[in-house]
């Protein structure tokens, strides 16, 4: 199984790409894993400030790190913005 991951424009810096593919992720949690190794010690900054999204909807409003994914999912780091 193969899902797309695009991280947040500070990840994206680190990275050089807009997004990234993974393979044998059965799980939101999986491929936060998979997507930690490809950005390296820097992940647990980048990522401390984002949600995680998956099609378009926040995990916290499914199964959280335990929701399944499926073949041709879009895994997004959603970072929080505001502004008046």
């Amino acid at each position: 199984m193969r899902v797309t991951v695009e991280p947040t424009y500070d990840m994206s810096k680190v990275l050089g790409v807009d997004s990234f593919e993974v393979e044998d992720v059965a799980t939101v949690a999986e491929a936060v894993e998979k997507a930690r190794e490809r950005v390296g010690d820097e992940f647990e900054k980048l990522s401390r400030v984002a949600a995680i999204a998956v099609n378009g909807v926040l995990v916290s409003h499914t199964k959280g790190m335990k929701t399944r994914l499926s073949d041709g999912d879009r895994i997004s780091f959603v970072k929080a913005a505001a502004g008046g």
